[in-house]
């Protein structure tokens, strides 16, 4: 939420009073800083006990220090302090310990120092210091076209940049980042700006498309210049960062939440729809009750809409009351209690025991962002797991790095409008770059927005990990359900997608907590090669995972203009009509109803079907896939519990379907074994299969038996361009099968 006003009141009054007691003067009669830049190597000092293998290397060039650390044969660590100190005020709160140093050598040049690993080589140069990097084959990845510079209170980093470099990350920035940042400059740090152009839960973190990215260890604020040449600031008198060298953007981004922390893996409820009000004490809609919020939740189900959790307090000034009540009525409904931790973490034992399962932070009392969000965000994900067998699960509209290992990041305070649902396009997948898995924004914003506003809105967010509707500040209610026909259909129609995909999902959120890459992507994420994948051609896009391209609508249109399809063959979801990219698709009709959206070639999802609730579920329901079959491709399934730890001592399973499709030969479908065990695994399920394809099998079988047509499979030729449909008995999990369609 907002600071309070009085906490505004206080800033704006500081500014005024300082404003007018300072003296008089004019901007051009103030002399710029003093900047000193890193002058020639006075000293080297390898850390190596004369073996010449250490990890650990000292450049002294006068009374400034500068330290080499190399974490593993790709991940390094540069430190210059310029008065000789080192300091770290980050400590041990971001950076997660790491093992064992890596074995390293050092060369002497002649004009520069080469401190090496098998997989880079750091390059000192002496007259003056400046570092450079190259693969091992030799290949020049980065390079300073100057040395570190200072004044006194900032240190700077000045890079050359390629012709055609990009550059991603700096954290959730409004209205940008899944498109480069080359030729602009971004803001890492706290600015209370939740609209286009702000930047709430920054990282001091970026990554450049020559394959490395660049770790600011710091709590200071930055700036990020991404011309030419590339500068990046800080505003303190310290320079810390690490380096991170790899073939590709996902294996950057692997390598910094491996030193930060990987993404937590959220409660499958966490993926569902959560619902945010303030019922006691609500000055915009008068006196009610906690328990009220029981009331809404009979909405969500007389209406057969999903709903995974509530906030019951979401709101300055409100309280509540009869917690264990009702978080025994919210389980009923399918739906765990949140709670929005506006005073403090000091009740939260209490909270959980009384069934709180989600925390709200907030900036009323992490203070300034930085470290206070980031203990916040810590302290109340380990409060839920110190006092209960479930995960912790935090949401905060202000953090920093490490943050992703605890919390979904939220946009904050917004309008809804045709405006808001265009700027938030690019940022949640730009955030992604960033290794935050799980940014998103509140359904049509908090105040303001329209019936035809959030229909368009949630349309899209169905297809982010995790999304909420807040009313707590609004002067109405704003659930899926209250706008009426025809909107209250649509949402509904929506919802239960996002809910059936939930194994499609999970699935994706396990790869994040394994990889550091999250669900929501830019297609330059995954399509490197691609120029107009890192241009505004893509910018008002996203991939889902790796089958869906989304391209929301976001005018008062029903004609969505300018979707760009990469190179591969994308199926129109609601049509089955196909596209072969790349190509810029204009005239896509596309009614209120309707959300652009597009499968790529060779996709296998897995779903629930027909679902309301993934509580739902039984030991009898089935699995089913959707089929895009091209070539050869594969999806692994994870499945656990869903909702304890259990899962970080292994108990887990895998399930791996194979499609192959050749011309010639037909469709074979593979699926393996489920791998791995857990509480409440399905020890035998039924399976169902829709495979696209145009043309009718002759023959379906399921281990070389021929299934009966109209009872094992159907062949529906106006479903969505030609639908094959499959279903089986229930079968073991443990046991693989293999369907053989045959024209």
């Amino acid at each position: 939420m907002r600071p309070p006003t009085r906490l505004r009141a206080v800033a704006v009054t500081a500014a005024l009073l300082a404003a007018l007691v300072a003296p008089a003067a004019n901007a051009a009669d103030t002399p710029p800083p003093t900047r000193t830049t890193v002058g020639d190597v006075t000293a080297f000092h390898p850390d190596d006990d004369g073996n010449g293998d250490g990890s650990t290397y000292r450049l002294s060039a006068g009374t400034a220090e500068a330290r080499v650390t190399f974490v593993t044969a790709d991940t390094f660590r540069i430190e210059l302090a310029p008065d000789g100190t080192f300091t770290d005020p980050t400590g041990k709160d971001i950076v997660l310990p790491q093992g064992r140093s890596p074995r390293t050598r050092w060369k002497d040049k002649g004009d520069r120092y080469e401190l090496s690993t098998p997989a880079v080589t750091l390059r000192a140069y002496k007259a003056p210091l400046r570092f450079a990097l190259y693969r091992a084959d030799g290949t020049r990845v980065w390079a300073e076209t100057k040395g570190l510079s200072w004044d006194a209170d900032s240190t700077t980093q000045t890079l050359a940049r390629g012709a055609g470099e990009q550059f991603y990350g700096a954290g959730m920035q409004n209205g940008r980042g899944n498109t480069s940042h080359r030729g602009r400059t971004v803001e890492v740090g706290v600015d209370y700006n939740w609209d286009d152009g702000g930047h709430p839960n920054s990282v001091p973190y970026y990554l450049s498309s020559a394959g490395y990215g660049v770790f600011r260890n710091t709590y200071a604020p930055g700036t990020y210049a991404f011309g030419d040449p590339v500068t990046t600031t800080e505003k303190e008198r310290r320079f810390d960062a690490y380096y991170f060298a790899g073939p590709t953007a996902k294996d950057v981004i692997g390598q910094y939440t491996r030193l930060t922390g990987r993404p937590f893996l959220p409660p499958v409820y966490g993926l569902e729809i959560g619902d945010s009000d303030c019922y006691l004490h609500n000055a915009n809609r008068g006196e009610r009750h906690t328990l009220d919020a029981l009331k809404v939740a009979d909405g969500y189900t007389a209406n057969d809409m999903p709903g995974g959790w509530m906030l019951v307090n979401d709101g300055y000034g409100c309280g509540y009351e009869n917690l264990p009540e009702v978080d025994k009525g919210l389980g009923e409904h399918g739906m765990k209690t949140g709670l929005w931790t506006q005073d403090g973490l000091a009740k939260l034992a209490d909270q959980v025991k009384a069934g709180q399962r989600i925390a709200k932070l907030d900036v009323a009392w992490v203070g300034d962002g930085y470290k206070f969000a980031l203990d916040g965000c810590k302290d109340a994900y380990k409060g839920i797991e110190d006092n209960s067998d479930a995960r912790g699960f935090t949401w905060a509209p202000e953090s920093w790095s490490g943050a992703q290992r605890c919390g979904v990041q939220w946009s904050g305070d917004q309008k809804g409008s045709w405006e808001y649902i265009r700027w938030q396009i690019p940022t949640y997948a730009g955030a992604t770059m960033s290794g935050l898995a799980y940014t998103t924004g509140d359904v049509d914003g908090i105040f303001a927005g329209s019936p035809k506003t959030y229909v368009r809105d949630l349309q899209w967010k169905a297809f982010l990990p995790a999304v909420m509707t807040m009313d707590g500040w609004a002067p109405s209610d704003k659930q899926p359900f209250r706008q009426g026909e025809p909107y209250t259909s649509i949402n509904r129609k929506y919802l239960k997608l996002k809910e059936s995909l939930l194994p499609y999902m999970y699935s994706y959120a396990a790869e994040a907590t394994r990889t550091g890459v999250g669900p929501v992507r830019p297609l330059a994420l995954e399509y490197p090669d691609d120029p107009k994948a890192a241009s505004d051609a893509a910018k008002y896009e996203f991939l889902s995972g790796e089958s869906f391209l989304v391209a929301p609508v976001y005018a008062d249109t029903e004609v969505r203009d300018g979707i760009y399809l990469p190179k591969g063959t994308w199926t129109d979801y609601w049509t089955g009509r196909t596209y072969e990219g790349p190509r810029t698709l204009d005239g896509y009709r596309a009614p209120l109803d309707t959300l652009p959206l597009f499968v790529k070639g060779g996709a296998n999802i897995p779903m629930w079907p027909g679902i309301r609730s993934y509580t739902d579920r039984t030991a009898d329901s089935p699995l089913a896939w959707d089929v895009y079959p091209q070539g050869t491709s594969s999806f692994t399934l994870y499945e656990d519990d869903g909702v304890t730890r259990a899962h970080r001592s292994g108990a887990s399973a895998r399930q791996t379907l194979t499609v192959r499709a050749s011309g010639s030969r037909g469709i074979t479908l593979e699926l393996g074994a489920s791998k791995g065990d857990f509480r409440g695994k399905q020890k035998a399920r039924p399976y169902e299969f829709t495979v696209h394809t145009k043309t009718a099998p002759r023959t379906v079988t399921l281990n070389g038996r021929a299934l009966r047509q109209g009872d094992g499979w159907r062949y529906d030729p106006s479903d969505r361009g030609g639908v094959l449909h499959v279903r089986t008995a229930t079968l073991p999990t443990d046991r693989a099968f293999t369907i053989a369609v045959r024209d």
